[in-house]
């Protein structure tokens, strides 16, 4: 399996509302873009390497927003993708909207895509997620809080997802000792997610300080215990 947490390419010089206060929309370099045309190529280029190494049965998550996930869909689809779902991940404490002159934006969208020919067929456990929902089919639309602040103890990523979000995606989509690879995986919520379950984890980042930070969250989770299971962070530049 793969999950994606691509750059949304917000940083435009604007203002944002970070505890409570007025605050930049930059998060770094890495979140500039200079054309709708390079931002699209860059999500064509990373996407067929996903698919290079996703296996017949895998599926790969991508989040994003209206600023970059219009051209994660097309490209998608241009890779040799089919959409299975579209996720509408709603936030129940989203930052108030500054300007008011439209409405605050409180969900991100999580697409999840399978490989689009015969010999692929993704994995899907309904069961647990069924359970999970108090035994009835789980909807497309999750409900929950932004990253609480026990999970930056270490340090701050400005683009952090919760735990309990990976975790959702990892349980529907992979099985024990499966493999998961985020290849923008930032403070690795994604392998905290993974260790916690019992699942191989690659984690990819241009970012030392980055690195730095999943390195030390890694080491303060417990594992579960899952006979012959490791995790790597590997970096990548």
């Amino acid at each position: 399996m793969i999950f994606a947490d691509p750059p949304y390419f917000l940083s435009n010089d604007g203002i944002t509302c970070s505890g409570g206060k007025a605050v930049s929309v930059n998060k770094g370099d890495w979140d500039k873009i200079s054309s709708f045309e390079e931002k699209h190529a860059f999500n064509r280029r990373w996407i067929h390497e996903c698919k290079r190494v996703l296996k017949p049965n895998g599926s790969i998550w991508i989040s994003g927003t209206l600023h970059n996930i219009y051209s994660i869909g097309m490209a998608l689809e241009q890779e040799g993708f089919k959409i299975i779902n579209n996720i509408t991940w709603q936030k129940t404490n989203p930052p108030p909207n500054l300007a008011c002159r439209c409405f605050t934006h409180s969900t991100e969208t999580i697409i999840w895509a399978q490989k689009n020919d015969k010999k692929s067929r993704h994995y899907f456990n309904y069961e647990l997620m069924k359970e999970l929902n108090g035994g009835k089919q789980m909807k497309d639309v999750w409900t929950g809080m932004l990253t609480p602040r026990r999970e930056k103890i270490f340090g701050k990523h400005p683009t952090q997802k919760p735990v309990y979000l990976l975790e959702k995606i990892i349980q529907a989509s992979t099985k024990e000792k499966d493999i998961v690879l985020d290849p923008f995986c930032g403070s690795s919520t994604t392998g905290v997610a993974c260790k916690k379950l019992g699942r191989y984890y690659i984690g990819i980042d241009n970012c030392e300080e980055y690195l730095q930070l999943s390195i030390k969250r890694l080491q303060s989770i417990k594992t579960k215990e899952v006979e012959g299971i490791k995790y790597v962070i590997e970096e990548f530049f």
